[in-house]
């Protein structure tokens, strides 16, 4: 089942539900207005979301209409609680290293995890607006799951059994904020100016073999300005799961449903050999771009986003059909 938000000029917007190939929709106003209704009934919605979905892709749905990814908000503008995790450690390395700090030596606590503002998502299509050049915007593609209701404790194969929505994410982060290797400091939080989502949430299902053990096996593209700079697969060094990530989450409280757990930027390792360094899958933000340089090179020469760049991000099956539509987003001021 697809899922999405449509703008009506209201802060929730208006719940559709997606044809598979993202080409037609049909509002869901007669089983529920908003996302989080379902996600807090959802035993009892879903099955009647999964009906219309049934009979759209059939060609059966009375009132369908042409899909525009351009109108939809994030699937669920407005999250309870939005966390993100550094699932995978290869990224916190690079820029460690590069950074001349080492490596963490203890890992057995688990990854980072940033809690962020949930309170206004963006769109997939949504402008992100930075005052100043001179902040050093970056974007961090990555993966994100939307969950229902998870208890206090539970353990982590419980827990990926409440993952009710999966969706792509762009972690935008303001890096001049940043000291080296400071992703664990108070300014983090600060430096976190932006949060967007893919325009379809899908159910985990919709990605078939794909999907196994919190996990997607996909690569995800991102495109800086026109120009593919990632390719990474999705599934490959991921260290940390989503059902640990959300073990992890719920630990010491329960986390209820509508919750939001983003695991970016998504990154690939690389290679050190001879003294040069080796990214072939490319990168999902341009700090680990600088990075890659400055071990490279010993200096770091790719700037940040400027006014008028766009950042891209698409993940597609193996037949080439896009999964969950595709995030367009421009640097405004």
């Amino acid at each position: 089942m697809k899922l999405a938000t449509y703008k009506d000029g209201s802060r929730d917007g208006q719940l559709v539900v997606v044809s598979r190939d993202l080409t037609q929709a049909h509002y869901a106003s007669h089983i529920a207005n908003r996302l989080q209704q379902v996600l807090d009934d959802w035993n009892f919605l879903s099955p009647q979301l999964q009906d219309v979905f049934d009979a759209l892709n059939a060609g059966r749905a009375r009132h369908a209409f042409a899909f525009d990814p351009a109108q939809c908000m994030a699937p669920l503008p407005r999250a309870y609680q939005c966390v993100r995790a550094a699932a995978w450690p290869s990224h916190t390395d690079l820029l460690l290293k590069a950074a001349g700090l080492g490596e963490p030596e203890d890992r057995s606590a688990g990854p980072d995890m940033l809690q962020l503002a949930g309170d206004s998502l963006l769109g997939a299509h949504d402008a992100v607006r930075c005052a100043t050049e001179a902040l050093g915007l970056d974007f961090g593609a990555g993966l994100a799951v939307v969950t229902g209701d998870i208890p206090q404790d539970c353990a982590a194969d419980r827990a990926l059994d409440g993952v009710r929505l999966l969706m792509l994410s762009n972690s935008f982060t303001l890096r001049s904020l940043l000291a080296p290797g400071a992703e664990r400091s108070a300014a983090a939080t600060q430096s976190q100016c932006a949060m967007a989502f893919s325009p379809v949430a899908i159910t985990p299902d919709e990605l078939g073999d794909a999907w196994s053990r919190g996990r997607v096996s996909l690569p995800l593209q991102c495109s800086w300005n026109g120009r593919k700079v990632g390719l990474c697969d999705s599934g490959a060094d991921m260290a940390y799961p989503f059902g640990p990530l959300i073990a992890l989450l719920a630990k010491t409280r329960p986390v209820r449903a509508g919750s939001i757990l983003a695991a970016a930027p998504l990154s690939n390792a690389g290679a050190e050999k001879r003294g040069q360094w080796s990214w072939p899958k490319g990168y999902n933000s341009i700090a680990e771009k600088r990075a890659m340089e400055v071990l490279q090179d010993g200096q770091a020469s790719t700037e940040y986003m400027r006014y008028g760049d766009t950042v891209c991000i698409d993940m597609k099956n193996a037949a080439g059909h896009s999964l969950f539509g595709a995030m367009e987003q421009e640097m405004t001021q």
